[in-house]
Formats: structure tokens, sequence, C-alpha cells
């Protein structure tokens, strides 16, 4: 009984590695490359960004200390 169940094992040994080995085929072929694309940029319009927004911003900022500041001194 040992040696026919040793036979049957040695016999199905060659079809079970070619079973996996097709299968690890398989699974190769079926695997694509990643298709990562990150994109920080979303086309907004970010106007912080843009240096005439700052120079404007200061240019009211002084304006309105200036006003604040004057505006005591005439008494």
């Amino acid at each position: 009984m040992t040696t026919m169940k040793n036979n049957l094992i040695l016999k199905m040994r060659p079809m079970a590695m070619l079973m996996f080995l097709f299968l690890s085929l398989q699974t190769f072929a079926q695997e694509k490359g990643l298709d990562i694309n990150v994109d920080i940029d979303k086309g907004e319009d970010n106007f912080f960004a843009k240096p005439w927004v700052w120079v404007v911003g200061g240019a009211v900022f002084i304006l309105l200390l200036v006003a604040l500041l004057r505006g005591g001194g005439k008494k």
C-alpha cells in the first residue's frame, strides 16, 4: 500500500509542478504597472500667489495706517 501511495505521489509531482508554474505565470501576466498621477496644481487660480495682490494690499494697509495716525493729530 505504501509503495502504491509513493508511486502515485511520484507520478503526480511533475503535474503539480506544471500546474503551479502555469498558475504563477498567469498571475504575473495579469499584473499591470501602477499608474499613479499626483497632480498638486488643480488649475485653480489662487490670487494670493500673485505679487500684485500683495503690493495692492500693502499699499491699502499703509494708507489706512497713515489715515488713522494723522487723524488723531489734528486736535
